[in-house]
Protein backbone atom coordinates (compact mmCIF):
# COMPACT_ATOMS: atom_id res chain seq x y z
CA UNK A 1 0.00 0.00 0.00
CA UNK A 2 1.50 3.30 -1.08
CA UNK A 3 1.69 5.96 1.60
CA UNK A 4 1.89 9.69 0.94
CA UNK A 5 2.04 12.22 3.78
CA UNK A 6 0.38 15.37 2.48
CA UNK A 7 0.27 17.93 5.26
CA UNK A 8 1.08 18.51 8.91
CA UNK A 9 -1.66 20.65 10.40
CA UNK A 10 -1.10 20.84 14.13
CA UNK A 11 1.85 20.24 16.42
CA UNK A 12 2.85 22.23 19.48
CA UNK A 13 5.58 22.03 22.07
CA UNK A 14 2.97 21.53 24.79
CA UNK A 15 1.07 18.80 22.96
CA UNK A 16 2.20 15.84 20.89
CA UNK A 17 -1.04 15.92 18.88
CA UNK A 18 -0.50 15.71 15.13
CA UNK A 19 -3.09 16.06 12.39
CA UNK A 20 -2.25 14.89 8.88
CA UNK A 21 -3.76 13.88 5.59
CA UNK A 22 -2.54 10.54 4.27
CA UNK A 23 -3.10 9.05 0.82
CA UNK A 24 -2.90 5.27 0.55
CA UNK A 25 -4.26 2.86 -2.04
CA UNK A 26 -5.73 5.78 -3.98
CA UNK A 27 -7.82 6.95 -1.01
CA UNK A 28 -7.34 10.05 1.13
CA UNK A 29 -7.64 9.82 4.91
CA UNK A 30 -7.54 12.37 7.72
CA UNK A 31 -5.39 11.04 10.56
CA UNK A 32 -4.90 12.44 14.06
CA UNK A 33 -2.10 10.99 16.19
CA UNK A 34 -2.47 11.21 19.96
CA UNK A 35 0.19 10.40 22.55
CA UNK A 36 -1.45 9.14 25.76
CA UNK A 37 0.10 10.85 28.76
CA UNK A 38 1.07 13.90 26.72
CA UNK A 39 -2.29 14.73 25.16
CA UNK A 40 -5.39 15.01 27.34
CA UNK A 41 -7.52 12.41 25.56
CA UNK A 42 -10.92 12.01 27.17
CA UNK A 43 -14.34 10.58 26.43
CA UNK A 44 -17.48 12.66 26.94
CA UNK A 45 -21.18 11.93 26.72
CA UNK A 46 -23.30 14.14 29.01
CA UNK A 47 -22.88 17.67 30.30
CA UNK A 48 -23.45 19.03 33.79
CA UNK A 49 -27.19 19.14 33.08
CA UNK A 50 -27.26 15.38 32.54
CA UNK A 51 -28.10 15.72 28.85
CA UNK A 52 -25.90 14.40 26.03
CA UNK A 53 -23.67 17.01 24.43
CA UNK A 54 -24.80 15.56 21.12
CA UNK A 55 -22.67 17.67 18.81
CA UNK A 56 -19.01 18.59 18.70
CA UNK A 57 -20.08 22.24 18.68
CA UNK A 58 -21.92 21.80 21.98
CA UNK A 59 -18.91 20.11 23.60
CA UNK A 60 -16.62 22.84 22.29
CA UNK A 61 -18.89 25.54 23.73
CA UNK A 62 -19.09 23.83 27.14
CA UNK A 63 -15.30 23.52 27.31
CA UNK A 64 -14.83 27.16 26.34
CA UNK A 65 -16.97 28.20 29.33
CA UNK A 66 -14.48 26.28 31.50
CA UNK A 67 -11.53 28.10 29.91
CA UNK A 68 -10.52 25.03 27.91
CA UNK A 69 -9.78 24.60 24.20
CA UNK A 70 -10.92 21.70 22.05
CA UNK A 71 -8.01 20.49 19.90
CA UNK A 72 -9.59 17.38 18.40
CA UNK A 73 -12.90 15.50 18.51
CA UNK A 74 -14.59 12.57 16.83
CA UNK A 75 -17.65 10.47 17.59
CA UNK A 76 -16.80 7.42 19.69
CA UNK A 77 -18.91 4.78 17.98
CA UNK A 78 -22.32 3.34 17.26
CA UNK A 79 -25.15 4.47 19.54
CA UNK A 80 -28.71 3.52 20.45
CA UNK A 81 -31.87 5.68 20.37
CA UNK A 82 -31.81 8.53 22.85
CA UNK A 83 -28.12 9.23 22.16
CA UNK A 84 -27.04 6.35 24.39
CA UNK A 85 -23.80 4.49 23.58
CA UNK A 86 -24.67 1.02 22.24
CA UNK A 87 -21.70 -0.56 24.00
CA UNK A 88 -19.39 -0.02 26.94
CA UNK A 89 -18.82 3.60 27.94
CA UNK A 90 -16.36 4.38 30.75
CA UNK A 91 -15.83 8.01 31.69
CA UNK A 92 -13.34 9.13 34.37
CA UNK A 93 -13.20 5.59 35.70
CA UNK A 94 -16.98 5.21 36.00
CA UNK A 95 -18.85 2.68 33.86
CA UNK A 96 -21.90 4.55 32.56
CA UNK A 97 -22.92 1.84 30.04
CA UNK A 98 -21.92 -1.82 30.55
CA UNK A 99 -20.20 -4.08 28.03
CA UNK A 100 -22.58 -5.18 25.26
CA UNK A 101 -22.35 -8.93 24.55
CA UNK A 102 -24.81 -8.92 21.61
CA UNK A 103 -24.08 -11.47 18.90
CA UNK A 104 -26.36 -10.03 16.21
CA UNK A 105 -27.36 -6.60 14.99
CA UNK A 106 -25.35 -4.76 12.35
CA UNK A 107 -21.69 -3.79 12.26
CA UNK A 108 -21.42 -3.54 16.05
CA UNK A 109 -22.09 -7.28 16.43
CA UNK A 110 -19.94 -8.41 13.49
CA UNK A 111 -17.72 -10.40 15.84
CA UNK A 112 -15.08 -10.01 16.94
CA UNK A 113 -15.79 -6.48 18.12
CA UNK A 114 -13.76 -4.62 20.69
CA UNK A 115 -13.01 -1.87 23.18
CA UNK A 116 -10.72 1.12 22.83
CA UNK A 117 -9.45 2.08 26.28
CA UNK A 118 -7.16 4.62 27.93
CA UNK A 119 -5.54 4.17 31.33
CA UNK A 120 -3.00 6.74 32.43
CA UNK A 121 -0.24 6.86 29.80
CA UNK A 122 -1.41 3.65 28.13
CA UNK A 123 -4.04 2.92 25.51
CA UNK A 124 -5.18 -0.24 23.81
CA UNK A 125 -7.67 -1.93 21.52
CA UNK A 126 -8.86 -5.23 22.96
CA UNK A 127 -11.37 -7.81 21.76
CA UNK A 128 -14.48 -7.44 23.95
CA UNK A 129 -14.24 -10.78 25.79
CA UNK A 130 -10.49 -10.35 26.26
CA UNK A 131 -11.08 -6.85 27.64
CA UNK A 132 -13.49 -8.27 30.20
CA UNK A 133 -10.92 -10.86 31.33
CA UNK A 134 -8.18 -8.22 31.68
CA UNK A 135 -10.09 -6.32 34.39
CA UNK A 136 -8.26 -3.14 33.39
CA UNK A 137 -10.21 -0.45 35.27
CA UNK A 138 -9.52 2.18 32.56
CA UNK A 139 -9.97 5.92 32.87
CA UNK A 140 -11.92 6.03 29.61
CA UNK A 141 -13.22 3.30 27.29
CA UNK A 142 -15.72 2.82 24.48
CA UNK A 143 -16.92 -0.34 22.74
CA UNK A 144 -17.64 -0.59 19.04
CA UNK A 145 -17.40 -3.07 16.22
CA UNK A 146 -16.19 -4.74 14.27
CA UNK A 147 -12.51 -4.97 15.10
CA UNK A 148 -10.63 -3.92 11.98
CA UNK A 149 -7.32 -5.53 12.89
CA UNK A 150 -6.51 -7.86 15.77
CA UNK A 151 -2.90 -8.79 16.43
CA UNK A 152 -1.99 -7.82 12.87
CA UNK A 153 -4.78 -9.94 11.34
CA UNK A 154 -7.57 -8.31 9.33
CA UNK A 155 -11.10 -9.24 10.42
CA UNK A 156 -11.95 -12.62 8.84
CA UNK A 157 -15.30 -11.40 7.47
CA UNK A 158 -13.73 -8.64 5.36
CA UNK A 159 -13.31 -9.25 1.63
CA UNK A 160 -10.76 -7.60 -0.67
CA UNK A 161 -12.54 -5.82 -3.49
CA UNK A 162 -15.86 -5.64 -1.64
CA UNK A 163 -18.38 -3.26 -3.22
CA UNK A 164 -19.68 -2.11 0.18
CA UNK A 165 -18.19 1.38 0.03
CA UNK A 166 -18.83 3.99 2.71
CA UNK A 167 -17.07 6.75 4.58
CA UNK A 168 -15.56 5.03 7.63
CA UNK A 169 -13.84 6.08 10.86
CA UNK A 170 -11.73 4.09 13.29
CA UNK A 171 -8.99 4.13 15.92
CA UNK A 172 -5.80 2.11 16.19
CA UNK A 173 -3.03 1.68 18.74
CA UNK A 174 0.24 1.53 16.92
CA UNK A 175 3.92 0.77 17.42
CA UNK A 176 5.29 2.68 20.40
CA UNK A 177 1.83 3.15 21.91
CA UNK A 178 0.64 6.04 19.76
CA UNK A 179 -3.11 6.28 19.16
CA UNK A 180 -4.21 7.04 15.61
CA UNK A 181 -7.73 8.11 14.75
CA UNK A 182 -8.59 8.02 11.04
CA UNK A 183 -11.55 8.87 8.86
CA UNK A 184 -11.73 8.27 5.11
CA UNK A 185 -12.39 11.33 3.00
CA UNK A 186 -14.32 9.17 0.55
CA UNK A 187 -16.05 5.81 0.34
CA UNK A 188 -13.93 2.78 1.21
CA UNK A 189 -14.64 -0.88 2.01
CA UNK A 190 -13.86 -2.53 5.33
CA UNK A 191 -10.93 -4.54 3.98
CA UNK A 192 -9.09 -1.53 2.58
CA UNK A 193 -9.80 0.49 5.71
CA UNK A 194 -8.39 -2.26 7.92
CA UNK A 195 -5.37 -2.64 5.62
CA UNK A 196 -4.77 1.10 5.88
CA UNK A 197 -4.49 0.88 9.67
CA UNK A 198 -2.26 -2.17 9.58
CA UNK A 199 0.06 -1.39 6.67
CA UNK A 200 0.05 2.39 6.27
CA UNK A 201 -0.30 3.47 9.90
CA UNK A 202 1.48 0.51 11.50
CA UNK A 203 -1.34 -0.33 13.92
CA UNK A 204 -1.57 -4.06 14.73
CA UNK A 205 -4.85 -3.45 16.57
CA UNK A 206 -7.62 -1.19 15.30
CA UNK A 207 -11.34 -0.73 15.90
CA UNK A 208 -14.10 0.54 13.62
CA UNK A 209 -15.98 3.48 15.13
CA UNK A 210 -18.75 4.41 12.70
CA UNK A 211 -19.69 5.09 9.10
CA UNK A 212 -21.09 7.88 6.98
CA UNK A 213 -22.11 10.19 9.84
CA UNK A 214 -18.61 10.27 11.33
CA UNK A 215 -16.77 13.54 11.72
CA UNK A 216 -13.33 14.86 12.66
CA UNK A 217 -12.79 18.21 14.33
CA UNK A 218 -9.55 20.16 14.59
CA UNK A 219 -9.34 23.97 14.78
CA UNK A 220 -7.99 24.03 11.22
CA UNK A 221 -10.42 21.52 9.81
CA UNK A 222 -13.53 22.73 11.64
CA UNK A 223 -16.63 20.57 11.95
CA UNK A 224 -19.09 20.56 9.08
CA UNK A 225 -21.37 17.93 10.63
CA UNK A 226 -24.40 18.93 12.67
CA UNK A 227 -25.44 15.31 13.30
CA UNK A 228 -25.91 14.41 16.96
CA UNK A 229 -23.74 11.72 18.58
CA UNK A 230 -23.56 9.95 21.93
CA UNK A 231 -19.94 9.52 23.05
CA UNK A 232 -17.25 11.89 21.76
CA UNK A 233 -13.50 11.29 22.01
CA UNK A 234 -11.69 14.58 22.45
CA UNK A 235 -8.29 16.08 23.12
CA UNK A 236 -8.51 19.18 25.30
CA UNK A 237 -6.05 21.92 26.27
Amino acid sequence: MRLLLLSLLLTTSAHALQSTEVKAGGQLYAVVTVQPGQDALRLSWKGLDGQPYGTVAALKSALAKQGKTLLFATNSGIYAPGLRPLGLHVQRGETLVPLNRARSGGNFALLPNGVFWVRGKQAGVSESRAYERLNLAPDFASQSGPLLVQGGRIHPSFTAGSSSLKLRSGVGVCAGGAVKFAVSEGAVNFYDFAKFFRDALGCPDALYLDGSISTFYTPERGDSQLIAYAGIWAVVK
